[in-house]
């Protein structure tokens, strides 16, 4: 005879739903920064500061000298190799690989980026020490974006799914290539020549077939520490040292993805959520009203509730229209809206483009985080909020199936 569930394990069963749903990694983001803007506007700001900001009393890496940096360019080294895997993967044998399928995904994330800059230009271009700020707006989260849409169910379809992940994957390549060219502090060149050397060991590990994971684990954390004193963000080898790891293994075993997950875990439950903690943490006590209606605020939340959604959809219509490249399939044009807003959760890659933006000025890194995570929120919601409301293609074909009847 079975017995009955207990009221625990009753009211246990959502949130065992959830924590094995899509939408867990988007929810544990929100909860996170919650968390940490509700601690840095309390009683414990200023442990809280302390915690991520002061000075260790040792550190193996002098450069490091605080916890904050050890996860903007540590942890973060190993998202960044993470994507790095992801973007092989998907070049090589994903949906990346085909130049059809990628056509539409690349011309999209190329001008879901650009747009972004744009509306950032329009709304902050005038002032002269928020022009390093452009490149903010223009990046996907992909967890969180991912999550909303885990939270939809099956009123999304699996096309415009793949679609946007692909979108954002094509983002992040953006992203990468963005933080390489223009936030780079002063080059040293000894330590660049040294970094390209050990890239070059490790691609030649890849030629000569090295299928053992050590030798580039080594590699990795070498060019890392050399790509750290370069000059170059130290982020940027955590996506070269992945683009070494073979696909597969001599025996036909697949290297690359045992590594990518055997990670993903790591990258999205202590790594994305730790750096999360580490920068959301706004103290708006300082701000005020006239800090979250500031200009840089209000342009990175503009280019990534607007700019995102205008860059997306108009370039999804417009091929569509021309031939170019057919839209996301069982997919309505209310859906690909809905996808597209979706697309301007920032979060994660704009906070980390926020700091480098601005080293210098803590108020204005500050005043960058509001404009993410406002417009992040925004999207999120919005977004939403449209998908929830389109009607489902078997709805669409019911209620044209009737029109017809009468």
């Amino acid at each position: 005879m079975m017995s009955q569930p207990t009221i625990i394990s009753a009211a246990a069963r959502p949130f065992k739903a959830l924590f094995n749903s899509d939408a867990f990694e988007g929810v544990l983001l929100i909860i996170v920064a919650l968390i940490a803007i509700l601690i840095a506007n309390s009683p414990l700001a200023h442990d809280y500061h302390s915690l991520f900001h002061g000075t260790l009393s040792w550190t193996p890496i002098a450069k490091l000298d605080n916890l904050h940096l050890w996860i903007n360019d540590g942890l973060m080294a190993i998202f960044f190799f993470v994507v790095g895997l992801e973007v092989k993967r998907e070049i090589i044998a994903g949906n990346l690989s085909d130049p059809a399928q990628r056509r539409l995904p690349v011309l999209s994330a190329m001008a879901g980026m650009a747009a972004p800059a744009l509306i950032y230009f329009l709304l902050a271009g005038s002032e002269p020490n928020l022009s390093r700020g452009w490149a903010i707006p223009a990046a996907t989260d992909i967890a969180f974006a991912m999550g909303v849409l885990g939270l939809l169910g099956n009123r999304v379809p699996g096309p415009l799914r793949l679609f946007l992940l692909t979108v954002a994957i094509v983002d992040d390549i953006g992203a990468v290539l963005i933080i390489a060219l223009f936030y780079t502090a002063n080059i040293k060149l000894a330590w660049l020549i040294a970094s390209l050397i050990v890239a070059a060991i490790m691609f030649g590990m890849n030629r000569f077939r090295v299928d053992r994971i050590w030798p580039y684990i080594i590699g990795a954390l070498i060019l890392w520490f050399c790509v750290l004193n370069s000059g170059v963000h130290a982020t940027i080898a955590g996506v070269a040292a992945a683009l070494t790891i073979p696909l597969h293994r001599r025996d036909g075993h697949s290297l690359l993805e045992n590594i990518e997950h055997g990670l993903v875990g790591w990258n999205a439950y202590l790594i994305v959520p730790l750096f999360g903690f580490a920068n959301a943490g706004v103290e708006l006590d300082g701000i005020g009203l006239d800090g979250v209606f500031a200009p840089l605020p209000l342009a990175i939340a503009g280019g990534l509730v607007i700019g995102k959604q205008l860059g997306i959809f108009s370039s999804i219509v417009i091929a569509d229209k021309l031939g170019f490249a057919k839209r996301p399939e069982n997919s309505s044009w209310l859906q690909i809206w809905g996808m597209a807003v979706l697309c301007g959760i920032g979060f994660t890659m704009s906070l980390f483009i926020g700091a480098l933006a601005f080293p210098r000025y803590p108020l204005l890194v500050e005043e960058a985080k509001i404009g993410v995570l406002g417009g992040s929120v925004i999207s999120a919601l919005l977004g939403y909020i449209i998908l929830r409301l389109a009607p489902t293609r078997a709805n669409a074909e019911s209620e044209e199936t009737e029109s017809a009847a009468d």
